[in-house]
């Protein structure tokens, strides 16, 4: 049985694969430097996470929240620090993201999950 997150990573990769096979100079330009500001820099990569992930929230975008939680769990960061990020994002956008709240707490939880089954 394929479990939520190996389903998001596995359309996330299929369709960037298409969309960086199109040969699109701005598109390719765009996901470099998504990749570039997510480095390692004046702020450790942990922190970063966060920022995206708040800003995620806020913005609503579930695919943007999936993929910060998913970063922020590789990152080492615990379950405790997202929590109290998601409650900050919360808190920031409002009760109209508490549907997007919902969504990260059972993603979180998904990702725990896997990493206890391997």
């Amino acid at each position: 049985m394929i479990n939520q997150v190996d389903e998001f990573n596995s359309y996330r990769q299929k369709m960037n694969d298409k969309i960086l096979g199109e040969n699109n100079k701005v598109l390719k330009r765009i996901f470099n430097l998504d990749t570039n500001a997510f480095a390692e820099g004046a702020l450790d990569k942990k922190t970063k996470e966060l920022l995206g992930l708040v800003a995620s929230l806020v913005l609503r975008c579930d695919d943007c929240v999936k993929y910060h939680l998913e970063s922020s769990f590789n990152e080492g960061l615990k379950r405790e620090e997202v929590m109290e990020t998601l409650s900050i994002g919360t808190l920031i956008g409002g009760t109209i993201v508490i549907p997007h709240l919902r969504r990260a707490f059972e993603y979180w939880e998904s990702l725990e999950q896997v990493n206890t089954e391997k």
